[in-house]
């Protein structure tokens, strides 16, 4: 087994050292690896214990944390640090872990910086302590759900094959009861693409998060065995082809997941609804992300910048990947117990990485009219051919570009709106 460096030995940081620079990035750190006491249909993160590590029962050690909260504090000269805490399910850890992140935050802390912290659970296991424990610490909480239970319940189960929906909105009551801000995180996949107005109300009217998150539920088929961009490009299917369907026999994805046509009119239904009547006063992820960007401020979402690559991940054994969707081996920066993580993100591999989202465009996207909404998306689905046969092409493009059309259409209407608040 590796030994852990004592806190005098550990690795020196070089990068990020220069006086007058700002250096700030944010890694997911998934203290639990990918354990979870749900069973989702459409989780993306399960599959990877068995793939790049042993333990069944995954666990960052204190020391080991002790590392990585002094290393990232350490390593940062903007005047904010963002902690985020995911999995698998981030609370199988126990409040007395959280509580010794909370102390180690504080001793690392540096003069004139905040620490912020959020938390990104399924709710399965809130109870009043955990509930006592966010409000007093001001974590930020981001709660799955997926809707309506007859939604929710098709996908989010647990270990046993049993519904989940009850005990998430008993989450919902304990959060507002404790007001705690909290985000509901929404994955649109197959099944519920079909209703985005049911989905929306519900979120809007029965849960009342801070801010709804949508994300397109959506794996390449392959997404167990092959690490994303290194697929075969010869097997990539043409946009418009019927393998880019969810459901058939040579799809390029897996059957859960959300066709690329009803992401567009998923996002477009809702943005109808939200337009009309809570503009605001609902803050929905997606449409404060493009209405800033219509606007001339920039994306607020890595997936719609032109670079990405300060968003990484950090299993708990301390190995730092490029990012939480590529934490493949081949995405593997380094373990912050050998190398300063500070040194890592801003290492020569990173940075081609962030670029390579603009740089490996396929031509079509350079011509599109919408590309400075989108630059590509995430690079991790881009897994189409062009119709002139060149790969790199997103698997939602058409949809997104629906959805795109739809929003920029009312720009003249949100113009007046945002000059009368």
């Amino acid at each position: 087994m590796q030994r852990i460096p004592t806190l005098n030995e550990s690795p020196p940081l070089k990068t990020a050292q220069l006086m007058g620079k700002v250096y700030r990035y944010h890694v997911m750190i998934k203290p639990s690896g990918a354990q979870c006491n749900l069973d989702c249909s459409y989780c993306f993160y399960l599959h990877k214990q068995d793939m790049l590590y042993q333990p069944k029962t995954p666990r960052m050690t204190e020391s080991l944390l002790e590392l990585h909260i002094k290393q990232y504090i350490e390593s940062q000269t903007a005047d904010e640090v963002v902690f985020s805490w995911q999995g698998g399910e981030p609370t199988l850890m126990g409040l007395e872990f959280f509580e010794r992140v909370v102390e180690l935050q504080r001793k690392y802390q540096k003069a004139n910086q905040r620490i912020e912290n959020d938390l990104q659970t399924n709710g399965t296991l809130l109870d009043e302590d955990w509930c006592a424990f966010l409000k007093r610490n001001n974590f930020l909480v981001g709660l799955s759900i997926d809707g309506p239970a007859e939604f929710h319940d098709k996908h989010r189960y647990n270990k046993g094959g049993k519904p989940t929906h009850s005990k998430v909105m008993q989450a919902v009551k304990l959060l507002h009861l404790y007001q705690i801000p909290f985000n509901a995180l929404c994955v649109v996949n197959r099944d519920n693409a079909k209703r985005p107005i049911d989905v929306y109300r519900f979120l809007r009217d029965q849960v009342q998060p801070r801010m709804i998150q949508f994300i397109p539920g959506m794996e390449s088929a392959q997404f167990q065995q092959t690490a994303p961009g290194y697929w075969n490009p010869d097997d990539l299917p043409t946009l418009g082809s019927s393998a880019t369907q969810p459901g058939t026999a040579d799809s390029v994805v897996t059957d859960w997941s959300i066709a690329a046509d009803d992401w567009g009119y998923f996002l477009s239904r809702v943005w109808g609804e939200w337009l009309q009547k809570d503009f605001g006063k609902v803050f929905v992820d997606q449409f404060e992300n493009i209405v800033s960007m219509m606007f001339g401020y920039g994306a607020q979402k890595c997936v719609s910048g032109q670079i990405c690559g300060k968003a990484l991940a950090i299993e708990h054994n301390g190995d730092l990947f490029s990012c939480d969707h590529f934490v493949y081996p081949e995405y593997k920066l380094g373990n912050i117990q050998d190398f300063h993580q500070g040194d890592l993100v801003f290492s020569e591999k990173q940075k081609q990485f962030s670029f390579s989202k603009y740089k490996s465009l396929p031509k079509y996207c350079i011509k599109c009219p919408y590309l400075q909404y989108c630059w590509g998306d995430c690079p991790k689905d881009r897994f189409l051919k062009t119709p002139d046969g060149e790969a790199g092409l997103h698997y939602l493009c058409s949809g997104l570009k629906k959805f795109f059309h739809t929003a920029t259409s009312s720009k003249h209407d949100i113009a007046k709106r945002l000059q009368s608040h």
